[in-house]
């Protein structure tokens, strides 16, 4: 306890928001995302007070990887012991934005963007070929009540198939637009189910609609 108030109180910050953030998604953030909770802009000035935690031995830090950190103390109040994170770490490819709410326009030139992966335990992905997956931001709120908000990150498996009650992204030919919603196949047409209590469904004429991937998981992003 004693230690830990020495610390600064950016440093205590940087600590408390780490541990929420590996409690509620089972691996560390990234220093982006450090910076951004705790109001610091620049990237070298979070990696010099992560350093410094290192040597006060409140973190570990493996060193070429974003999210090459774990916790190794508890913190005053917390009834968790430390958890650590998969060793094995794998990168997926950001895409792109998806739109939860109204369908919106898809550029035809979205890339891979390996220069900003996302880092993964390799556990989350056990079985499945990562030649088949990529990350997407959400944009919108239409799936609140599935505890995914505008900002937050989905990890998406290509596939052209899915099953009544699946998270997809799907094509929909006439409005030429994307879109994340439940999946519903009624027949002739398809039902694109929000998650959010003032939404009213999509429903599409099936040949027109045309699924993307289907949602593995999401990393909710801090507020």
């Amino acid at each position: 306890m004693k230690d830990f108030e020495k610390l600064s109180e950016r440093q205590q910050n940087i600590l408390r928001f780490m541990e929420r953030y590996i409690n509620d998604n089972g691996f560390p953030p990234t220093i982006r995302d450090i910076g951004a909770a705790t109001g610091i802009d620049s990237t070298s000035v979070v990696n010099y007070n992560l350093n410094k935690l290192v040597k006060a031995g409140f973190l570990e830090r493996v060193a070429a990887k974003s999210r090459g950190m774990r916790l190794v103390r508890p913190l005053p109040g917390s009834h968790q012991t430390p958890i650590r994170p998969t060793a094995e770490v794998i990168q997926i490819p950001m895409v792109g934005r998806i739109a939860a709410g109204q369908p919106v326009n898809v550029p035809d030139n979205l890339y891979a963007d390996m220069e900003n992966p996302v880092e993964l335990p390799a556990s989350m992905l056990t079985g499945v070929n990562l030649g088949e997956v990529s990350a997407l931001t959400v944009k919108g709120d239409s799936m609140i009540d599935a505890m995914i908000r505008d900002g937050d990150i989905i990890i998406m498996r290509h596939t052209s198939t899915a099953h009544n009650g699946d998270m997809v992204a799907v094509w929909l030919d006439e409005r030429e637009e994307t879109t994340l919603k439940y999946f519903y196949d009624e027949g002739e047409r398809i039902r694109l189910q929000p998650a959010h209590p003032t939404m009213d469904p999509i429903y599409v004429d099936a040949r027109q609609c045309h699924i993307q991937g289907r949602v593995l998981s999401v990393i909710r992003q801090m507020r």
